[in-house]
C-alpha cells in the first residue's frame, strides 16, 4: 500500500523534499510545498497535507531498455552468465519463440511494471534481424497507441554493424523504422571496415530524417574504440540529428590520455551517452571461478565534467543479458550511485534519470513549475541515504495528480510462455 492516502481534489503537499535543480537552485535537496489541481502543478492552494519531508521526483524516463527480450529467463537462462552466452541464448530463443503474441505479452508485462514503479517514458530497442523486424515493429506500434497517456514509447532497431549495407535487409529495416517514427539503431564493435559501415549507417539515417542510437564497446577490450569512430564519422559527415551511444565499457580499460581524448571528441560531436550499470556489472569481467576485478561502468564523472549529456537506464530485464531487474528506475539510481560512486560528488546526479534522458530522446522535460503535469513519485524518505537504503515499495505514484494502482503483475502470468521452448 502507499505510505499515505492523499485526498481527492486540489491538494497542497507541504514539507516535501525535492532536488534543488528542479527549482532552479544550486542546492542538493530543498524543502518546499507543492500544490496540485486539475492534474497539474499549481501555483498555490489545495487541501494541506504535511508530508513529513518526503522526497518528490517527477516520473522517470528510462531511455535504454529491451522490452522485446524481457522475461525470457524462465525458458532461456544464460548458461554461464557471459556475454557470448547471452548472445547465443537470445538468438536461439528468438528463432524459436518470438511470435507476435509472445513478444506482445512480455512487452506488456514490462510496461505494467514500469508504470507501477513511476516511469512515464521509455525507449526500447527491438531486435530487427529479418524476419523479426516485421513481427516486432507492428507489435510496438500497437502498444505505443494503447499506452499513450500512461507511458510514452519510442523504439530503436537493433542489428549488428555487420548487417549495415546501403541496400538489402538493413535498408528495409530502416524504411520500417521510418514508417513507425522510430530511431535508427545498431550495435557497433570493431570490424575492419567499421568507419565505412558507419558512413552507410549515417547516410541511411539522414536520407530518412532519423536520429541514431548505438550500442558500442560493450566489452573490457581496450582496443574497442567504436565510440571514438562514431564521434569522428558524425563530425566528418555533419550529422546533426541526436545521437545516443550506450555502454562504452571499454573506456574504463583504456589508457587515461587516450580515453580523455576520445571524450573530448564525444563532447565536440554532441553525443548523448547512456550508462547501463546493472547489466554491465553483471556481464563484464565474468570468468568462471574468478572474482571480477572491473565494474564495467563507463567514465561517467569524466563525461559529466565535459558537459556530455549523460544518463542511466535499465537495459535488460530478466533475460540472458541480465537475470534480474523490474523496470524500476529507482533501482537504477540506487545501483548507479553505488557502482559509480556518485555520492560525494555533484548534487544533481538525479538529472541522469530525469532531464538528461528526456533531452537525449526528445521527451518532454520534467518540471515542477506551475502548469506542468502532476506526474510525480513520492517516497517515504527525506534524504538520499534513506531513499537508497530501502526499495521504497510503498511509494506513491501520481499521474495527472491522482494516485495510480501500483499492483505489480504476477510472474505466473507468463508461465504459459515459459512452456513453449
Amino acid at each position: 500500500m502507499d505510505f499515505r492516502t492523499l485526498p481527492d481534489g486540489p491538494v497542497r503537499l507541504e514539507n516535501v523534499t525535492v532536488p534543488g535543480w528542479l527549482l532552479g537552485r544550486d542546492e542538493d535537496l530543498v524543502r518546499t510545498d507543492l500544490s496540485i489541481a486539475d492534474g497539474k502543478i499549481a501555483a498555490a492552494g489545495g487541501v494541506p497535507v504535511d508530508m513529513g519531508g518526503a522526497i518528490v521526483l517527477p516520473c522517470f524516463v528510462d531511455m535504454h531498455t529491451h522490452l522485446d527480450k524481457g522475461h525470457i529467463w524462465g525458458r532461456a537462462p544464460n548458461p554461464d552468465g557471459t556475454f557470448p552466452g547471452a548472445l547465443a541464448t537470445v538468438g536461439a530463443d528468438r528463432a524459436a519463440n518470438w511470435s507476435t503474441d509472445d513478444v506482445r505479452t512480455r512487452m506488456e508485462f514490462s510496461l505494467r511494471c514500469a508504470h507501477a514503479h513511476g516511469t512515464r517514458a521509455i525507449r526500447t530497442h527491438l531486435d530487427s534481424l529479418p524476419p523479426q523486424d516485421d513481427i516486432s515493429w507492428p507489435v510496438f506500434a500497437g502498444l505505443r497507441a494503447e499506452w499513450a497517456g500512461r507511458i510514452e514509447l519510442q523504439a530503436a532497431c537493433l542489428v549488428g554493424i555487420d548487417a549495415v549495407t546501403a541496400d538489402g535487409p538493413y535498408a528495409h529495416t530502416a524504411d520500417l523504422v521510418a514508417q513507425h517514427g522510430g530511431t535508427l539503431g545498431v550495435v557497433s564493435y570493431p570490424v575492419p571496415d567499421l568507419r565505412d559501415r558507419l558512413r552507410v549507417f549515417f547516410r541511411l539515417a539522414m536520407e530518412r530524417g532519423l536520429s541514431a542510437d548505438f550500442h558500442a564497446d560493450e566489452t573490457m577490450d581496450a582496443d574497442a574504440e567504436s565510440l571514438r569512430a562514431i564521434a569522428e564519422v558524425a563530425l566528418e559527415m555533419g550529422f546533426d540529428a541526436p545521437i545516443v551511444v550506450g555502454h562504452c565499457c571499454s573506456l574504463s580499460t583504456q589508457a587515461e590520455a587516450r580515453a580523455m581524448d576520445t571524450l573530448d571528441k564525444v563532447a565536440k560531436a554532441g553525443l548523448h551517452i547512456v550508462s547501463l550499470p546493472m547489466c554491465n556489472l553483471y556481464l563484464q569481467d565474468r570468468h568462471a571461478g574468478r572474482t571480477p576485478r572491473r565494474r564495467g561502468i563507463t567514465l561517467v564523472h569524466e563525461m559529466k565534467a565535459r558537459g556530455i549529456n549523460l544518463s542511466f537506464a535499465s537495459d535488460n530485464t530478466r533475460d540472458p543479458f541480465y537475470a534480474y531487474g523490474d523496470m524500476d528506475m529507482l533501482e537504477v539510481m540506487r545501483q548507479a550511485t553505488r557502482i559509480g560512486h556518485l555520492d560525494h560528488s555533484d548534487a544533481d546526479w538525479s538529472r541522469a534519470c530525469l532531464s538528461n534522458p528526456a533531452a537525449a530522446c526528445g521527451f518532454d522535460a520534467p518540471s515542477l513549475a506551475p502548469g506542468a503535469p502532476a506526474d510525480l513519485v513520492i517516497f517515504r524518505a527525506r534524504e538520499w541515504t534513506e531513499l537508497f537504503s530501502r526499495p521504497q515499495a510503498d511509494r506513491i505514484v501520481l499521474r495527472a495528480g491522482r494516485a495510480i494502482d501500483r499492483t505489480l503483475p504476477d510472474y505466473s502470468e507468463l508461465d504459459h510462455l515459459m512452456r513453449t521452448s
